[in-house]
């Protein structure tokens, strides 16, 4: 593993940077080989947070220096660095679990560095996005990255009335006090027949990947209230047929309700249109239900 890293630390990483390293988002097993060189090499760790850094770095005993760089404090952190890589010394640059600078502090920095003259380095390695994504199932190779979405109910559900014709997956992070309101909210908004996967505690001792419905996934989480602890990663699929298509998969669905039972008839508008088998039975409860009222 010496030998590894020493190569790694030689040829890649030689000369005086600012490396963008991604740290294990829960397993700490997932951290690379040349993260650790790099973490062991440079003469300053710009943490997020110091103390969850200084786990990584005790566990792989590693001794260098943290100074904290954070959300509060980047732009007055971001001159330590920069004096810092002036005087020739590296410096890597992480947050508490994954890549910076994506919905993570790092992006300023990032930024003043090159603009300073600096060499930006990046060091992949875990990531919450591509986890999620790798297990969602999800056939369109296309996906856009919204990250968190807004805290306040009225401005979440406008970024989502923006986001309902985004033809391919949709990948939110979400926080576990706002979990059921995130998810309520994609329902009434995106439709609850659009498949959503669940995915919480990546790579940790809990770790919980769930596929349903839009329209289940808020009764999913209510079911065991440990399902709403822990960090979210949220893929719902993008939006499939256009309105004049899922007008007319409505049409017929209306038509067979007159003449079959439910499932049957959901069953059928399935193979004669295409359309979402989930988003078709909802749309026919909402038929039915609607027709008992009037009686």
């Amino acid at each position: 593993m010496e030998q590894i890293e020493a190569h790694g630390a030689a040829a890649a990483d030689s000369g005086p940077a600012l490396y963008v390293v991604a740290t294990p988002i829960g397993n700490l097993g997932d951290v690379t080989v040349r993260a650790l060189a790099i973490l062991k090499s440079v003469a300053l760790v710009a943490a997020e947070d110091t103390r969850v850094t200084a786990k990584l770095l005790d566990h792989y005993r590693i001794a260098t220096p943290l100074i904290p760089l954070h959300a509060h404090n980047e732009r007055s952190a971001s001159q330590r660095v920069l004096r810092a890589l002036a005087a020739g010394k590296s410096v890597a640059l992480v947050s508490d679990a994954g890549t910076p600078a994506i919905s993570d502090p790092g992006a300023h920095m990032v930024a003043t560095a090159r603009a300073a003259g600096h060499r930006v380095a990046p060091v992949p390695g875990p990531s919450a996005l591509t986890a999620a994504l790798s297990a969602a199932g999800l056939p369109d190779p296309r996906f856009l990255f919204h990250g968190f979405l807004p805290q306040r109910a009225a401005e979440r559900r406008r970024a989502l009335a923006a986001l309902r014709a985004v033809p391919c997956a949709i990948v939110f992070y979400e926080a576990p006090h706002r979990i059921r309101a995130a998810l309520a909210d994609l329902a009434e908004m995106l439709g609850p027949g659009r498949r959503v996967v669940i995915a919480r505690e990546l790579t940790k001792l809990f770790e919980t990947i769930h596929a349903c419905a839009l329209g289940e996934a808020a009764g999913w989480i209510a079911a065991d209230e440990h399902r709403a602890l822990g960090e979210f990663v949220l893929v719902v699929e993008g939006a499939g047929a256009t309105e004049d298509d899922a007008n007319d998969a409505h049409r017929v669905l209306e038509a067979l309700l007159a003449e079959l039972p439910l499932k049957q008839a959901v069953a059928l508008a399935v193979r004669i249109t295409g359309a979402n088998r989930n988003e078709l039975y909802a749309r026919a409860l909402e038929l039915k239900n609607h027709k008992g009222d009037e009686k």
